[in-house]
């Protein structure tokens, strides 16, 4: 049998009606003097459910918390874990070089920053109910700070994946450049060596060439030779061109960025 929220507490009947079985939400309700708090435990990364505590202010007696007449101290340590858990984040960014570990922690930083941000809204209710309560506002204050503090955890983390992610690309692009230069130069190669190839296996022939071409040979040969060579030249300066183009094209792109 699952143990409701409010077991443990000397609730009056109209507040007890107003808490309800385990509410799901972080809030603050209050019937005639008294308070009931709800809040939630630091959620964890993955796990959509949440655990509640439930903190109850007697008119005259003041906060009972899980366990007991304890005051606050326990709502206190609340917030001093998720402070933990934030700072923890944000030591470990600083640190993280690839997307695939940086990843958990924009999973984690999103829950993190819409449960400190209820918390902190629960805690103002909190306070509009008890205006004279230094301590809950104390609390407040710092509900407030780790809300902000973990909003910036999840922008932090999310500009940081688009860092590194453009910083992927950028390697990704130069590594994909160098294998373009090295391969035209490859080609350029196979195209020189591509004629002293036909050379040698022209003279490795052995035909007898009749009387009318044999004075023809070394004209012929010159022709191939010279042909080869224009080849080469107008396929290095079209393929250096296009080379020049996509530079250029990516020069203003980037300048428009």
């Amino acid at each position: 049998m699952k143990r409701e929220l409010t077991d443990g507490f000397a609730l009056g009947e109209s507040l007890r009606e107003l808490v309800g079985h385990r509410p799901a939400q972080q809030q603050c309700l209050r019937s005639d003097d008294e308070l009931f708090l709800v809040v939630h435990e630091v959620p964890l990364a993955g796990v959509p459910e949440r655990v509640s505590l439930g903190f109850w202010k007697h008119p005259t007696d003041g906060w009972f918390g899980p366990g007991g007449k304890c005051g606050l101290r326990k709502l206190e340590a609340l917030l001093d874990r998720y402070e933990d858990v934030v700072d923890g984040h944000e030591a470990t960014i600083e640190t993280i070089e690839t997307a695939t570990s940086l990843f958990p922690i924009i999973k984690h930083a999103r829950p993190l920053a819409r449960s400190s941000r209820n918390l902190a809204a629960a805690l103002d209710r909190a306070v509009l109910f008890s205006e004279n309560d230094r301590e809950i506002r104390t609390l407040r204050d710092q509900a407030r700070e780790i809300e902000r503090a973990a909003e910036l955890l999840f922008h932090d983390s999310k500009l940081s994946l688009d860092f590194l992610q453009a910083q992927q690309a950028e390697d990704q692009q130069e590594a994909t450049e160098r294998l373009n230069r090295i391969a035209f130069r490859l080609n350029l190669l196979a195209g020189f060596f591509l004629p002293l190839v036909a050379l040698g296996g022209l003279f490795g022939m052995n035909v007898a060439l009749p009387d009318v071409f044999r004075p023809l040979f070394w004209v012929i040969f010159s022709v191939g030779l010279l042909m080869g060579g224009v080849l080469v030249f107008l396929v290095g300066r079209k393929t250096a061109a296009d080379q020049g183009w996509l530079s250029s094209v990516r020069n203003r792109a980037r300048a428009r960025e």
